[in-house]
């Protein structure tokens, strides 16, 4: 037997003033949806152990039968996997996401839905003038990109203590105290303020700004 989960993830959104108070998925017109949940068993169930950040990544594994505690590794490794990048024990992968951010501010954790073409166009520069056989950059789709750091025994680039904040946290939110911390932050860091020096006047940014 086979099976077609859908999720819509992140469609129940929050409720609106302007819609009296509703959701836009409460508000919205799903004639396809409403005949499903009414043929259908509707029940409520939590893919997200207390220990963990809700997330997709989170409920998705547990979805598919995995056990969050057991298995979450974040979005990175899974994404690397999906791309045939090969990663050692002692590597890290990282996402890598393109975002805009204007006066310490994050305006936009998608870039504006900056285009694939664009993207790989921008990861391209960083891996040329950034890259090396220990720090990696690879396109993936839309903002949606990675960041392999290469390690060996004894030398991980980074630990459990290392702490970052997922972009789409900071919306509308000053990115002053969300900073990497903690064992490889420099390196991030670092990587970060290079990346505006590189992009200030990159041809896809002038491009996307006319």
């Amino acid at each position: 037997m086979k099976y077609a989960i859908v999720i819509p993830d992140g469609c129940a959104d929050e409720p609106q003033e302007a819609l009296g108070g509703r959701t836009p998925l409460q508000a919205a017109h799903l004639p396809a949806m409403d005949a499903v949940a009414a043929a259908g068993v509707v029940g409520r169930a939590n893919h997200t152990p207390e220990q963990l950040p809700p997330g997709s990544d989170t409920a998705n594994l547990s979805l598919l039968g995995y056990d969050p505690l057991e298995h979450y590794t974040g979005r990175a490794p899974l994404e690397a996997a999906a791309q045939g990048i090969a990663l050692g024990p002692h590597d890290w992968a990282v996402r890598c996401n393109l975002v805009t951010i204007e006066d310490q501010q994050m305006r936009d954790f998608t870039a504006g839905h900056i285009s694939t073409p664009e993207a790989a166009a921008l990861v391209q520069t960083l891996q040329q003038h950034l890259g090396s056989s220990s720090v990696q950059f690879y396109a993936g789709v839309s903002y949606r990109n990675l960041l392999v750091v290469r390690g060996s025994a004894g030398q991980e680039p980074f630990s459990r203590d290392t702490q970052t904040t997922p972009p789409h946290d900071l919306t509308d939110k000053s990115v002053i105290d969300a900073y990497p911390r903690g064992p490889g932050s420099d390196l991030l860091n670092q990587l970060m303020s290079d990346s505006i020096r590189l992009f200030a006047e990159h041809p896809v940014n002038v491009a996307r700004r006319q």
